[in-house]
């Protein structure tokens, strides 16, 4: 009687045990593929490390978002703001 009731409690430890590594190597690869990319979620779970894209410190902000392209139409030519040259 106490080996079938020490079994049974063995085979539910077991099954938790083996379903609570599978949720946490699960969690792991989506944390890796995806989900380390937003920063408001690094921020919420307090993850100090940044994803690769962003360890390039040869760049600044200004930089970076001066080379971004812009996804407005061409302006035409009336449409466009002429500078003042420089009379030096």
């Amino acid at each position: 009687m106490w080996q079938s009731v020490g079994l049974t409690l063995l085979v539910i430890v077991a099954t938790l045990v083996c379903a609570l590594l599978f949720m946490l190597f699960g969690w792991y690869v989506v944390w890796q593929l995806f989900l380390s990319k937003f920063k408001f979620l690094r921020e919420l779970l307090g993850d100090a490390s940044t994803p690769p894209a962003e360890m390039q410190p040869s760049e600044t902000k200004s930089e970076r978002t001066a080379n971004v392209p812009t996804r407005s139409r061409p302006r035409t030519a009336r449409q466009r703001v002429a500078f003042p040259e420089s009379t030096s």
